[in-house]
């Protein structure tokens, strides 16, 4: 497997571990003020970050250019800088707002990374490679 496929299959855990820490803090405080980082965390974090993980794993050519790790970065940061600065901003801090702000549009840019990615030529795999025994 592609050595940015296995970077974010791990993130995503990392990130599935944070979103379900949030949900089970929320509902043992039955405060649910956090709902949308919460959100962004299984969703930016979990669900899209396996996604990119798969289509790396799926394309291995692709998965090694350069900007498959320097996209991997980008949104990455983005992603870790913008779900606690939305948790703080909901959950009181309201001078977080443009540190979510800047985070989301990072996060946007490694987003339009990956459509580069998706778009580029080049061999595009349609199942797994075989694995050596």
């Amino acid at each position: 497997m592609p050595r940015v496929a296995q970077l974010y299959f791990r993130t995503a855990i990392i990130f599935l571990i944070v979103g379900i820490s949030m949900g089970l803090n929320m509902v043992i405080s039955q405060d649910h003020s956090a709902i949308g980082a919460h959100a962004h965390a299984n969703l930016l974090g979990w669900v899209t970050m396996a996604i990119f993980g798969g289509y790396h794993a799926l394309n291995p050519a692709k998965a090694e250019r350069r900007i498959a790790m320097i996209q991997y970065f980008v949104y990455t940061t983005g992603v870790a800088l913008m779900v606690p600065a939305l948790y703080l901003m909901l959950t009181g801090n309201p001078s977080m707002e443009p540190v979510v702000a800047v985070a989301s549009l990072i996060t946007f840019a490694g987003v339009l990374l990956f459509a580069v990615i998706i778009f580029s030529s080049g061999t595009v795999e349609t199942r797994p490679t075989a694995v050596a025994r």
